[in-house]
């Protein structure tokens, strides 16, 4: 499975990721260039900067939308 296979996985049960859920549960260390591919395959982000308790920032990238998938009618 691929790390973007891995990440449609995710947005279809959970609608935000971080860096550190990325690099914890699924390996993927270069979550933002993993986003930015599945931007180029019509997907929208929101991404929002966070702190954690002790201080440290983190950028959250949440699912505003997927892309529209064509329906291809057979006669």
């Amino acid at each position: 499975m691929t790390q973007l296979d891995m990440l449609r996985n995710h947005f279809a049960q959970t609608p935000s990721i971080t860096g550190v859920e990325a690099a914890a549960v699924y390996k993927i260390r270069a979550l933002p260039r993993r986003i930015s591919d599945l931007e180029a395959q019509g997907w929208v982000f929101d991404r929002a900067w966070r702190t954690d308790t002790a201080g440290q920032r983190y950028k959250k990238y949440t699912v505003i939308s997927t892309p529209k998938i064509k329906v291809i009618e057979i006669k």
